[in-house]
């Protein structure tokens, strides 16, 4: 199965973001990829943290009939380029107490019929402050509270069970081993990491955390980010990446916008499990 990840340069104009989102979509799409993934805020980097507000769709599970202009639009893709989009993440608004608050950040999955085929809600709230840059999801962002995975089936008919995650939650292996053994369900063979890394972070941690991700979940990772200078003045590391479950980094796209993609071969993910059997050694 060949999947490609999005990077994205986004701005604070989301019918702008959009439209490049469904040009690099297509893009991947006439390069042969199954499935394709956009970055964590694909659809807006805002001046500031509330302007998502502004831009919070009702889940369309929920409220059918809301215009929702973003998932409307991953949905037609989908169905339009016959290939899974993983949405990048997009402001949900909350329901209930919070709603006109907060958001969530939400990773809509779409099958290439166009039908909905899960939604995450990132776990994990980013904040950060060096004394020079200093950031805080909570102020504006609900927490989701449960892990997800997904079924994304191949044209050949393969399975490749895949978790979802969201940028922050990278630091937190618990979430991926919750992930991975679920009673009565395989172990991940995808792991899915829509991200907006600091560039700072990135720097020091970006990389590294994937590659541990790949190894000790022993599974594939693909991580689509931002990855450049923003409008609104921030920096993202970019280096959206494709990681194969021995580590191995299949391809990487350092800065600017554009599509990397690899192939998910099902025999090396079986060849790792066979000849290094870790996932069957766990205790704890």
């Amino acid at each position: 199965m060949k999947i490609a990840a999005i990077q994205m340069v986004s701005t604070p104009d989301a019918a702008r973001n959009l439209a490049r989102a469904c040009e690099l979509m297509a893009q991947a799409a006439a390069a042969g990829a199954e499935a394709v993934a956009l970055p964590e805020y694909f659809c807006l980097m805002g001046l500031q943290d509330r302007d998502k507000l502004a831009i919070a769709e009702r889940d369309l599970a929920v409220a059918p009939d809301a215009a929702a202009p973003l998932q409307r639009a991953l949905s037609k893709a989908a169905r339009e380029l016959g290939v899974w989009v993983l949405g990048g993440t997009l402001p949900i608004a909350c329901e209930g107490g919070a709603a006109g608050q907060r958001v969530r950040n939400s990773v809509c999955v779409y099958a290439p019929d166009g039908q909905r085929a899960a939604r995450y809600d990132k776990i994990h709230l980013f904040r950060f402050n060096n004394g020079r840059e200093a950031y805080d999801e909570g102020q504006v962002l609900e927490r989701g509270e449960q892990p997800v995975t997904v079924d994304l089936k191949a044209r050949d008919g393969r399975v490749w069970r895949t978790g979802l995650s969201v940028c922050y939650d990278l630091r937190f292996p618990e979430l991926f081993r919750a992930m991975s053994f679920t009673p009565g369900q395989p172990p991940c063979d995808l792991i899915a990491v829509p991200a907006a890394f600091t560039y700072t972070t990135g720097e020091a941690h970006w990389e590294l955390l994937l590659r541990a991700r790949a190894v000790e979940n022993q599974a594939y990772v693909i991580a689509p980010a931002q990855g450049g200078r923003h409008e609104n003045g921030r920096r993202t590391w970019g280096h959206s990446l494709i990681i194969d479950p021995w580590g191995q980094v299949l391809a990487c796209l350092p800065e600017g916008e554009g599509v990397v993609m690899a192939e998910l071969d099902a025999q090396r993910l079986a060849a790792v499990r066979s000849q290094l059997p870790a996932l069957q050694h766990r205790l704890l």
